[in-house]
């Protein structure tokens, strides 16, 4: 796979270099991260990635100590872009438990489906078992949406008056049910429409909450 790189970046100026430069940089080196993560998969070492951004060791390594630490800040990015909008859609929705987890779930998987995205689980599915520090990135992005849904079920249970003792494994099996239709996306040719998301959510969470009483 070809990644095409800008010719380099601006020429800064000497001395420290502002909080928004701080940002800028470090924004241009995981993006040239990802990219070469994408070209090269995790075996990609961290002199290629410095090469690739055009900056030196000594900025490199005063941002990210390791190729861990910067794979896991790509995770970390990927995180908050799925948190850009509220994750359980509009502040009325959050008041309801069967739109709140339909709209977390929708959210998650439409963000999940781009490109990179994919291409970064695809990298994690297939090079876990040889780079184990992979798995625990995936692991540290599960953790947060587990946390994310239990808090989310448990308000919904107080505010609705209807208990629930193990908030937590109602998340994981949501979770988990999400990551089997995302595995399956991935396998096929053509991306799934957005009615074919919305429509296989709607089953499953109305699935899941049919046990309610059990929670």
């Amino acid at each position: 796979m070809t990644v095409e790189l800008p010719k380099g970046p601006p020429r800064r100026s000497r001395g420290r270099p502002s909080v928004e430069g701080v940002a800028e940089i470090d924004d241009e080196i995981l993006r040239v991260a990802l990219e070469q993560f994408i070209a090269h998969g995790y075996g990609v070492s961290m002199s290629q990635i410095v090469k690739a951004a055009t900056i030196s060791k000594n900025t490199m390594y005063s941002r990210f100590s390791s190729k861990e630490e910067l794979f896991r800040a790509l995770i970390r990015r990927q995180i908050e872009r799925v948190s850009e909008t509220l994750p359980f859609g509009s502040p009325e929705a959050y008041y309801d438990l069967e739109r709140g987890l339909r709209n977390y779930a929708d959210r998650t998987l439409e963000v999940s489906l781009e490109r990179d995205f994919i291409e970064v689980n695809r990298l994690i599915y297939s090079e876990a078992r040889r780079f184990p520090e992979l798995a625990v990135a995936a692991t540290e992005r599960n953790a947060v949406g587990i946390a994310q849904l239990s808090d989310f079920i448990h308000t919904r249970a107080e505010k609705d008056g209807i208990p629930c003792r193990d908030p937590r494994t109602v998340a994981e099996v949501l979770i988990l049910t999400m990551r089997g239709w995302y595995l399956n996306a991935m396998l096929l040719e053509t991306k799934p429409s957005t009615n074919m998301r919305k429509d296989w959510i709607k089953r499953a969470v109305r699935t899941i909450l049919s046990s309610r009483s059990e929670w």
